[in-house]
């Protein structure tokens, strides 16, 4: 599903006003960065598929 580095927009904005996430972790669980203020989350998958709307993949 998602990938290293990947920016994901999830359909709830974070407090701080940002809904773009930066995938920092994969793995069991998915650690999100946020674009915006840069608070960090960790999700599990069930969590993580549920909150994203779309996946901007990172090519390089």
């Amino acid at each position: 599903m998602l990938e290293l580095n990947d920016v994901v927009t999830t359909k709830k904005p974070h407090p701080c006003g940002g809904d773009k996430w930066l995938v920092v972790r994969v793995g069991a669980d998915y650690k999100l960065k946020c674009l915006k203020c840069g608070h960090i989350v960790l999700l599990d998958s069930n969590a993580v598929k549920k909150a994203v709307k779309k996946i901007d993949k990172n090519r390089e």
